[in-house]
């Protein structure tokens, strides 16, 4: 890089991503550190702990159901990912490459659609689940197909707005080509969009999987027992305990970092498509 066209010196650029990196390794260290720890050693604010113990992974599986609470979070944030990924693609391929009344009335309506507060949206979700339930005579609250359908409801218009900017990048002529030779729709999705889209399609997957991952607002509501997922688990840590003892700390963070771990996961797996897919359209 041209020394003129950097903002900062060097040694001031290494002072600041060694600050900015501790600001964000402090925390995670902590945790990971409390996770090695005795619970009223956490609750007495030791940071080091004294004597190092794995005994909290191995309890955290029985003092709630975690197992339990993991599957049910991979099963619902990974349907959705999946559908959104696919959805978002042969939305935006619609939207990008047909010319019709209301298309862009549609592309406004899906960013409009981004800046509605989920909180204004739980109760109004709820009342209409419990409706449909009531009048079709079907169980819906507490069911993993409603959380489903819910966090599909905000996922694909993020996922479709992604997939928009990435269609708009390839260059229409391999379509157009492709449509002269004979193909239809279907075998143009197929053999050439869905193909060069991967960046895309990965950072609208991921983006969904966040979404059901890590929701706890609705989870919370739309779920029972059998059915939470691992973010609503991770609360019932704080109420755990018995005659006022000292709640598990040290659980808590192992299972914090347990969640964490499909992630982290994922970002180092798909790092290279997250980068290509999220600065994709930012340069014509």
């Amino acid at each position: 890089m041209n020394p003129v066209l950097r903002l900062l010196p060097r040694p001031l650029q290494a002072a600041l991503t060694v600050l900015l990196l501790a600001i964000v390794a402090a925390p995670v260290g902590y945790v990971v550190l409390a996770s090695v720890n005795t619970d009223l050693a956490v609750a007495a604010g030791e940071f080091w702990p004294k004597q190092l113990t794995l005994a909290n992974y191995r309890q955290i599986w029985s003092t709630v159901p975690l197992g339990r609470g993991l599957a049910n979070s991979l099963l619902v944030a990974g349907t959705v990912a999946v559908a959104c990924a696919l959805v978002g693609v042969f939305s935006a391929y619609v939207l990008v490459r047909y010319a019709f009344r209301g298309r862009r009335t549609v592309l406004r309506a899906l960013l409009g659609m981004q800046s509605i507060p989920g909180t204004l949206l739980l109760l109004p979700v709820f009342v209409l689940f419990a409706t449909i339930g009531d009048t079709l005579g079907v169980a819906t609250i507490g069911t993993r197909w409603s959380l489903f359908v819910t966090y599909l409801t905000f996922g694909l218009p993020f996922a479709t707005w992604i997939m928009v900017t990435y269609l708009r990048g390839l260059p229409g002529e391999l379509m157009e080509a492709a449509r002269i030779d004979g193909a239809g729709t279907w075998q143009i999705l197929s053999r050439i969009v869905i193909p060069l889209s991967w960046p895309g399609l990965v950072v609208a997957a991921i983006f969904s999987f966040l979404l059901g991952w890590n929701d706890v607002l609705f989870a919370s509501v739309m779920t029972n027992v059998d059915t939470r997922t691992a973010a609503v688990v991770l609360q019932v840590f704080g109420t755990s305990q018995e005659g006022g003892a000292i709640p598990p700390y040290g659980q808590a963070m192992a299972a914090a970092l347990v969640c964490a771990l499909p992630v982290v996961t994922l970002y180092l797996a798909f790092q290279r498509y997250i980068v290509g897919g999220l600065t994709a359209g930012g340069v014509k």
